[in-house]
């Protein structure tokens, strides 16, 4: 379910570790109402320090998109529209970064479409 977590030294473990399960769970790579592996387990899966895992499972509670049933351990909302949200909030970052660093390359935005087109990214 979870891999491939590489971290780099500029940025807080923590801050990584929401994002990169932020990721998975509005990606569907874990759908809504799972149930999330226990704290422990997550440590050391991505190697990280369970207190580390743990306030980046306190943040991902604050945003809404996991839960926590007492006992049973933390699950991903089934809020589906809440996951959309913060889906399309995700793309529209990617997007306008592309477009920023495009434009910076000296293309106008109806080129850098072009271009993503001509690249297969767009059909």
């Amino acid at each position: 379910m979870m891999d491939n977590f590489n971290f780099q030294s500029d940025r807080p473990i923590y801050i990584q570790l929401v994002e990169q399960l932020e990721l998975y769970i509005i990606s569907g790579k874990i759908p809504p109402g799972e149930r999330l592996p226990s704290v422990r387990d997550l440590a050391l899966t991505t190697k990280v320090n369970p207190n580390t895992m743990q306030r980046a499972l306190a943040e991902l509670e604050d945003l809404k998109l996991i839960y926590t049933e007492r006992t049973n351990g933390k699950y991903v909302t089934t809020n589906t529209k809440l996951i959309t949200k913060y889906r399309e909030k995700f793309a529209s970052e990617k997007a306008r970064t592309y477009l920023t660093d495009m434009q910076k390359l000296g293309f106008d935005s109806k080129t850098a479409l072009d271009f993503l087109k001509a690249k297969g990214g767009i059909k």
